[in-house]
């Protein structure tokens, strides 16, 4: 029997060339250039080392701290310029809009926070890291998620019991197109790193985004009914966006608790058993076990090979299978792999076997 257990997330490195002159004027081409460079040079974490190479999951983490940033200035600006209308208007679906834009925008300081405590070592006490506190952050969101929605709702209606005007309207209408567009472009660009990098979080994040963008849409029907002098549209659009919010609370709470509970997709799984199998040496799989930590995978996997091996040939198809599985398994990064002789195939031996050296033994 052997185990084979390696972090092989360093094989799929790249070489990122980075330079970091100071003379941020002559190089980026002028002071906007100049001052962005900067500002990404704060926010996101930089290797001054050109020369050296960076772990994906590092890698990972750094494009989702980017995407948060940019979804961040993206929907605060939004916020505030909804905020203004809201103030000039007196608009409850513009405010119900408004408060949830702010909650999003909100949410990615805790999900940053997790992205920066993954990005640190093990320890003695954490041996797996702190990939899970992204999956903490995920409930956080939900619970924001599910805040926001009672807020709307309770707005609407109070308002729906006591009716007010509500005015600038063509600016509320012009209110609800930008804060469509501002949620959707954010939605997209959070769904997409976190489907990239793997982050249950992000993800969610950004379904609550795209909430956000069709909730803004229904602002124009709001609009446009007290323009026709219906003053209960308003408040009624208000009370809909609220059910909108918590139906994207299920998919998001959904998506939280499935990695909580150490989901993985079943094709994930059968890709992992199929590649194991092709792997020169091995006679059957006997087990897979996949987890996320984080946006990362981790694999323990049981190989049944020939029992008249050395221990030198079980360890080198060990290791090949767990080489194999990192690189065929998409953000799979480390991987434990067992192997067991034909003879006592399958964990259910280990007990006897164990019982049965000791007697020897004694």
């Amino acid at each position: 029997m052997n185990d084979h257990h390696h972090d092989h997330s360093h094989d799929h490195d790249d070489d990122h060339e980075h330079d970091h002159e100071h003379s941020h004027g002559q190089h980026h081409g002028g002071r906007l250039a100049a001052w962005w460079h900067r500002l990404t040079h704060a926010v996101v974490p930089h290797s001054h080392d050109s020369r050296a190479k960076i772990d994906p999951a590092l890698e990972s983490s750094r494009d989702g701290l980017r995407a948060l940033w940019i979804s961040l200035i993206g929907l605060g600006i939004t916020a505030l310029a909804q905020a203004v209308i809201v103030v000039l208007s007196g608009s409850v679906a513009l405010l119900g809009d408004t408060l949830h834009n702010v909650a999003d925008a909100l949410t990615a300081v805790p999900l940053g926070i997790a992205f920066l405590l993954g990005r640190r070592a093990a320890t003695r006490a954490y041996t797996y890291g702190y990939g899970r506190a992204e999956d903490l952050a995920g409930i956080l969101i939900v619970l924001v998620i599910a805040g926001s929605a009672v807020a709307a709702a309770w707005t609407a209606v109070d308002r729906l019991l006591r009716p007010a005007e509500v005015t600038h309207l063509p600016w509320v209408a012009a209110a609800g197109l930008v804060g469509f567009i501002g949620n959707e472009l954010v939605a997209r660009y959070r769904i997409h790193v976190g489907r990239r990098i793997g982050s249950a979080a992000l993800i969610a994040d950004g379904l609550h985004a795209r909430t956000d963008g069709y909730t803004s849409l229904a602002v124009l029907a709001a609009a446009g009914g007290v323009a026709l002098g219906w003053r209960w549209a308003d408040p009624a659009v208000g009370l809909a966006i609220a059910v909108a919010i918590a139906l994207v609370l299920k998919d998001a709470a959904r998506e939280v608790y499935r990695r909580l509970m150490d989901a993985v997709d079943p094709a994930i799984v059968d890709q992992a058993e199929t590649t194991l199998r092709g792997v020169d040496g091995v006679q059957d799989v006997a087990a897979v076990r996949l987890r996320w930590i984080g946006h990362r995978l981790h694999a323990e996997a049981e190989l049944v090979v020939d029992a008249n091996l050395t221990l030198v040939a079980a360890h080198e198809i060990a290791a090949d299978a767990e080489h194999q599985l990192t690189h065929a398994v998409p953000r799979l990064t480390t991987a434990t792999v067992h192997t067991d002789p034909d003879s006592h195939p399958g964990g259910h031996h280990h007990t006897d076997l164990s019982h049965q050296r000791r007697q020897t033994r004694s």
